[in-house]
């Protein structure tokens, strides 16, 4: 350790540890510097491809929903090739013609060419390969036969550049036509955004080096001046702020510092700018304690009103559900008379199956209003005949949906059960599968006895898979938003069967989907 002897070794000693300081955080600094400098452009990569995925990804989503309403609006008005022209005229005046990169690309499942704006159309590109070794056309086609469509990363042509980069495509289909629609976007521009941080990193390295040997030169100066003029006086003072601040802690009710106790004027300063603060800490913390108190009493009214306007609702669900049930008696009475007099009008049907499909929606939420105040009590029930009779009641409904049931129900089969929980577990399946069956499919309802203690309830369709098999049963969660409902059926069926120990399992693949119910013939769990 080096020992001063003289006032001059002192300010050596002090310059040099300064130098030596600085030059330390100096290498940090410029170290941190580039750290965060890739860190930054390791985000911008990411977030620039990201955000142009979202891009190209909403705009052909909105474009295969434009195509298919003006397909489903035009059809039987228009020709299918009329149709097709107008979508890609469209779509040809959609684009942006002030970036030439910014396009939309259509060809059929074949490969072709169906619409390219700054090429030829007609072209079968099926089996192209870029020089990676990528099928793109036919990657892209592949992809956008998913059900969410995908991307696909390759290199192409930019005008722009007069060369091959990458792009990165999103490709969806619209399956009436054969079409895979498309759009991409360049990659290249990220060489720009990084050249554009580079040019800021050097920047700052230099402002940063010019400014800390600014600082360095000053701190000399500074620190020669301290030594030889104010060391002595900067810790009397120093001592007697210190003390002062020391005595405060101890005593709330200590005076303030007398500035005729200090020479310099910027510790005067400093000083009434401590008692100022001090009395302002007092004062505050008197202040908060006032706050609590009344923020105590604000949130116990806010939670009062919280709790009647949660009543309120409850009390109007309650009411709006007991108003539709006389409406919807009305209705049904109605048709089956109108049924006596023409017996097989498709109106009158569809009619029907939609006044049935209201009143499954009417069960669940009267379910669900009473299922936390009634006492389902359990007997022993027909599963056949009971099951028999839902099947019947949703026959119409099937119908209009072009769906038929293949029913593989063993007769006389008896289980303890509440029966209203039974019929929301069978509707709700039967519902469901009509929703999702795709049309003109069987759906397949068996019931049968596994073993002396328990009974399997089956309901097979054809339709697309389920992909998140462990949201399914969640309260409002919906596989298909096209498809309507609330996402309540289901979750009703779990939790009846979760406090009656029924087992379910789910099987779904591209093929079919599958719900499989084990009842135990003498559960005396009570609900």
């Amino acid at each position: 350790m080096f020992k001063a002897k003289s006032l001059y070794q002192l300010i050596v000693y002090s310059i040099i540890f300064i130098i030596i300081l600085i030059s330390f955080f100096t290498v940090i600094i410029i170290d941190n510097t580039f750290d965060e400098f890739q860190e930054k452009i390791k985000i911008i990569k990411t977030n620039y491809i990201s955000k142009q995925k979202e891009i190209i990804k909403q705009d052909i989503t909105n474009t295969i929903k434009f195509i298919e309403f003006y397909h489903n609006i035009n059809k039987g008005k228009k020709s299918e090739e009329q149709i097709k022209k107008d979508v890609i005229h469209a779509i040809e005046k959609m684009k942006n013609y002030n970036d030439v990169d910014d396009y939309t690309f259509i060809y059929d499942f074949k490969g072709t060419s169906i619409y390219y704006p700054i090429g030829k159309t007609g072209r079968n590109l099926l089996e192209y390969m870029d020089k990676n070794g990528t099928s793109v056309i036919k990657d892209l086609i592949n992809v956008s036969k998913k059900p969410a469509g995908g991307f696909v990363k390759y290199t192409w042509y930019k005008p722009e550049i007069k060369k091959e980069t990458n792009k990165i495509s999103f490709a969806m289909s619209y399956k009436p036509w054969n079409w895979t629609v498309g759009k991409g976007v360049y990659l290249d521009n990220i060489k720009k955004l990084v050249r554009e941080k580079e040019n800021e990193y050097d920047e700052k390295i230099s402002n940063s080096t010019l400014q800390i040997t600014s600082l360095t030169i000053m701190l000399v100066l500074y620190s020669i001046f301290i030594f030889k003029n104010a060391t002595l006086l900067i810790a009397n003072e120093v001592k007697e702020i210190g003390n002062y601040f020391k005595k405060s802690q101890i005593d709330e009710h200590h005076h303030p510092i007398n500035n005729d106790n200090l020479v310099l004027n910027e510790f005067r300063t400093i000083v009434n700018y401590a008692n100022e603060a001090l009395t302002s800490i007092k004062y505050k913390k008197h202040l908060v304690e006032d706050l609590n108190k009344n923020l105590e009493n604000s949130v116990k009214e806010k939670t009062k009103e919280l709790t009647n306007l949660i009543e309120s609702q409850k009390q109007f669900l309650k009411n709006s559900v007991h108003e539709i049930n006389t409406p919807l008696a009305i209705i049904q009475t109605n048709i089956d008379l109108l049924k006596r007099d023409t017996p097989k009008n498709k109106y009158i049907t569809n009619i029907e199956s939609g006044c049935k499909i209201i009143q499954n929606i009417y069960n669940d939420l009267s379910f669900m209003i009473k299922k936390d105040r009634v006492e389902y009590k359990k007997e022993y029930l027909n599963f056949s005949e009971i099951l028999n009779s839902r099947i019947e009641f949703f026959a119409e409904v099937a119908k209009s949906n072009s769906l038929f049931f293949i029913a593989n129900v063993q007769e006389d089969i008896y289980i303890k059960f509440n029966k209203t929980q039974l019929q929301r577990v069978i509707d709700n399946n039967i519902s469901n599968a009509i929703k999702y069956s795709y049309a003109k499919s069987p759906i397949y309802i068996k019931l049968k006895y596994l073993n002396d203690e328990k009974i399997e309830f089956q309901v097979k369709t054809a339709s697309e898979k389920i992909e998140n098999k462990d949201k399914i049963f969640n309260d409002f969660y919906r596989e298909n938003n096209a498809r309507g409902g609330f996402g309540l059926g289901l979750r009703i069926v779990k939790e009846i069967c979760d406090k009656n120990l029924v087992i379910i399992k789910l099987d779904s693949n591209e093929q079919e989907t599958k719900f499989t119910y084990r009842f135990n013939i003498n559960e005396n769990t009570t609900s």
